[in-house]
This record gives structure tokens, C-alpha cells and sequence, in this order.
């Protein structure tokens, strides 16, 4: 079957068909908690919703075919399923080519700028002691100093060199906060491909500062109504009505296998570097990881080494924007159900009829309904923990750091850095933590500024 044929509806195949702004959804059939997926609207925004939680199952991991358990999968038409098994089967060849991997661990070291330091952060540990002078150790994993400012760049380089080894000519990628979109142009613009991205209108506003460094980096940047799942959406679409010469370059570890595999994949060198660093700062691995939570690419690039490590905490921080009880967060793990989104099953914020709720955080990289389906299953297997921080906890983490340490983190990180305040008194003094601090925050320093409860 060829890439660029389209799949429409068949009419036979509709279940509760409803409509959403102007994507079409179609529920799933639930037969014996199981969900029966029939079909899905070709040039849709690819959502399907469960309109009740299905029963957790012990289920391992089947990372080849893209599951963890009940979650991930492949909830899209035909014609992607042909275009998606491209994709996997190339990336597989890849991870075995040894001049690819070569040529990546270059680009990495002298493009990237890895491997990024493991960095004490003395003030804030000294912050953090009780009363009798006691503590954890809190490190900081600088993926703020790699190049573009974040940790999207060893996503988006890796994938840059599969779209060029497919041939294609083209990308395309959606972004929230700007990095992702950032990271992706820069990618383009080194390996000579066009690239587009689509950005919600209320992320642009926010995101002045990000997106001209894409414009200045080549890219034609499209505005799309709404933020990032809106923008997500529409280059789905795009790329659907281009799938032989255009390649979607993913930032977040979801969407249809082996979107998500390839992300978690390219970004956990965080935690590889993470786990050498330690050996040579101390000894041993990490007590405690932890990092802020969107769609979890960088909490995945920080965990997976370290998942079958089972005397390693895994914590990730969602945006409990305003307050869970508000109704605007995005704390799609502590909150959500379970349904299929943009091509895969996971957690989701979905009211009682299974309709998107459209989540809120001040860190607009966390503004997504949805989640990885792999951290959906380290929730469901207890094997990761989740918590939360609200806006204002995170706006005093990113000034905290700031007047301790001289670093200016992203406002996603400081969600992390913000549930140290709770973590740190519940720890044995010594205890080595390490954050991901995931992104600077020079593009949101307009946003601490004008915020009405942190006048400088």
C-alpha cells in the first residue's frame, strides 16, 4: 500500500460519532473492558476515547510492538500503518548501522553539545537541610546547556538524520513552549531540509522570544487556533496529505509505535550520562530522579536507564496549574483516564463523555491532554511516582534557583524543582537526588515578570 493514499470513514464502521471544533470523533466500543477499535477518520486529529477505565491488567512491556501493558499501540488508519512500519523498520536499521550511530554520536558531541554536566547545586542543597544541618545532595542534570536550550535538540538531531536517510525533503513537527520548534529548525537548517511547525496562537503570544528563533533559523512557522494539542492536530494532518515526501518529527514520547519508542530512545542518553556521571561523583547510582512531567519526553529521557533499577526512585511533577480542585491543570496522571489520543492509548483529561478538557499550566510545554503511554504503565505498576505543583509553586522555584544557583531554569523544570520543598524533609541526609532540569528560561522571563504575584 502506498504512504500517500488517504483512509476515509467507512460508514459501517462509525461508533457515536460526534463532533469537536472541527475534528471528528469517533468512540470506542468497550466489549468485556476491552476497547474494540473500529476505524478512524483519516485526516482527523486521530482521537478516539474511552468513555470508562478499563480494568489495569498485568501485562510486561512489549517495546517492539509499542505497548506497555494496556497502553501505546497503533490507533490509526491504514495508510499510516503502512507509513508507520516504514518508520520503525528504518529506525531499527538505524540503531544497528554503526556509521549512523557514529555520525550521531558526532553530531551529539560537537552540534548538541553533550555529554552536559552533572552539576551540585551546593546553595540549594544547603537551602534544603533541616534544623540539625541534615539533607539530600541535589544534583542538577544541565540539559538547559545543550544547544537551542533544552533537551528536544538530541530528539530532533537523531530524527533529522532518519528523515534524511528516508529521503525526504521535508519536515514537519508541532510545538507548545518553542523548543521542540526551535530544536527541529535548527536540525532542518543544519542537514538542509524545509521544515514547518505549527504553533497554537496563545502559545505564540506567550513564546515571543522562540518563535523568531525558529523564523531565523529557516522555518515557516503556521499558526494554529488554540495551543499545542490544536497544533499538534493540524500537523498530523499535514503530514498525512504529504506521507511520501514529508517526514513528522515528534518532540513528545506519544502518538501511534514507534513514535513514542523513537523519542524515549534519542532522548535517553539523559539518563545514561546520568547514571556515568554518578559513578564517578560517588560511587553509586542516583537515590531519586526526578523531573517535570508534560507528555514526559525528558522524565523518560532521565528514567528509562534506571526503570529496572528498583532501589531508584522515579518521580515526575505535573502542572497542577491553578489547583487540581480548579479544573485548570494538566495533571493528566493524577487526574485523567484512560482513552486513545492522536493515535495512542494512555492517560487522558477527558470529561464524563470522553471529550478532550483542555489542560492548563503557566509552563505551556506541560499544556497537553495527554501522556506517554510508557509512563501511563510505570503509574499503573507503581514502579514511578507522580505528583503536582502549581503555578505559583513553580514560579517560586524558577526564582529560587535563580538567587541560589545563577541559573535560570524553564518554568516546565521548575515544577520539578518545586516539589523538592515536599521531598526534601521526607529524606535521609546524604541522599543523592538528581533533577532534570530540562530547559532554560530565557523565554519565560517575560511570564515571571508580569505575573502579578512575583513583581521584581
Amino acid at each position: 500500500m502506498a504512504c500517500n493514499m488517504r483512509t476515509d470513514l467507512l460508514a459501517g464502521h462509525l461508533i457515536g460519532k460526534r463532533r469537536t471544533g472541527d475534528a471528528s470523533v469517533v468512540r470506542a466500543v468497550l466489549v468485556d473492558r476491552k476497547t474494540i477499535v473500529k476505524n478512524i477518520l483519516g485526516s482527523s486529529n486521530l482521537i478516539i476515547r474511552t468513555l470508562t477505565k478499563p480494568q489495569v491488567e498485568t501485562v510486561e512491556r512489549d517495546v517492539s510492538k509499542g505497548r506497555f501493558g494496556r497502553f501505546g499501540g497503533k490507533y490509526v488508519p491504514e495508510s499510516l500503518m503502512t507509513c508507520l512500519g516504514e518508520l520503525e523498520a528504518e529506525f531499527n536499521s538505524a540503531l544497528r548501522d554503526t556509521e549512523f550511530q557514529a555520525e550521531l554520536a558526532t553530531a551529539l558531541r560537537d552540534y548538541v553539545g553533550r555529554e552536559t554536566p552533572l552539576y551540585f547545586a551546593q546553595r540549594l542543597t544547603n537551602y534544603y537541610k533541616n534544623s540539625k544541618g541534615e539533607g539530600p545532595d541535589i544534583y542538577l542534570k544541565r540539559e538547559d546547556l545543550s544547544h537551542g536550550g533544552a533537551h528536544k535538540i538530541n530528539n530532533a538531531i537523531a530524527q533529522a538524520m532518519i528523515a534524511k536517510r528516508m529521503g525526504r525533503k521535508s519536515v514537519v513537527a508541532a510545538t507548545g513552549a518553542g523548543q521542540h520548534g526551535v530544536a527541529t529548525a535548527a536540525a532542518c537548517a543544519k542537514l538542509a531540509l524545509e521544515c514547518t511547525v505549527f504553533m497554537g496562537t496563545k502559545d505564540m503570544e506567550k513564546q515571543s522570544s522562540n518563535l523568531r528563533l525558529m523564523k531565523l533559523l529557516g522555518a515557516q512557522v503556521k499558526s494554529v487556533g488554540g495551543n499545542f494539542k490544536d497544533a499538534t492536530s493540524e500537523a498530523l494532518r499535514d503530514w498525512m496529505g504529504n506521507l511520501e515526501s514529508s517526514y513528522f518529527l515528534t518532540g513528545t514520547v506519544v502518538g501511534p509505535h514507534p513514535l513514542p519508542s523513537m523519542v524515549r530512545e534519542f532522548q535517553s542518553v539523559i539518563g545514561k550520562e546520568t547514571r556515568r556521571q554518578a559513578m564517578e561523583r560517588w560511587g553509586h547510582k542516583p537515590d531519586v530522579l526526578l523531573a517535570c512531567v508534560g507528555s514526559g519526553s525528558n522524565a523518560l529521557g532521565l528514567f528509562h536507564e534506571f526503570v529496572k533499577d528498583k532501589d531508584v526512585r522515579l518521580i515526575g511533577v505535573e502542572g497542577a496549574g491553578f489547583g487540581l480542585e480548579s479544573g485548570g491543570h494538566s495533571a493528566t496522571l493524577a487526574r485523567g483516564d484512560v482513552g486513545v489520543y492522536h493515535g495512542a492509548m494512555s492517560y487522558l483529561l477527558q470529561d464524563e463523555e470522553g471529550q478532550i478538557v483542555r489542560p492548563h499550566s503557566i509552563g505551556v510545554g506541560l499544556e497537553y491532554p495527554g501522556v506517554s503511554p510508557e509512563l501511563s504503565f510505570l503509574k499503573d505498576t507503581g514502579r514511578a511516582e507522580f505528583y503536582t505543583a502549581t503555578d505559583e509553586e513553580a514560579l517560586d522555584a524558577f526564582q529560587l534557583l535563580c538567587r541560589l544557583e545563577g541559573i535560570i531554569p524553564a518554568l516546565e523544570a521548575s515544577h520539578a524543582l518545586a516539589f523538592l520543598n515536599k521531598l526534601c524533609p521526607t529524606l535521609p541526609g546524604g541522599t543523592k537526588v538528581v533533577v532534570n532540569c530540562s530547559g532554560r528560561g530565557d523565554k519565560d522571563v517575560e511570564t515571571l515578570f508580569n505575573h502579578k504575584f512575583h513583581s521584581m
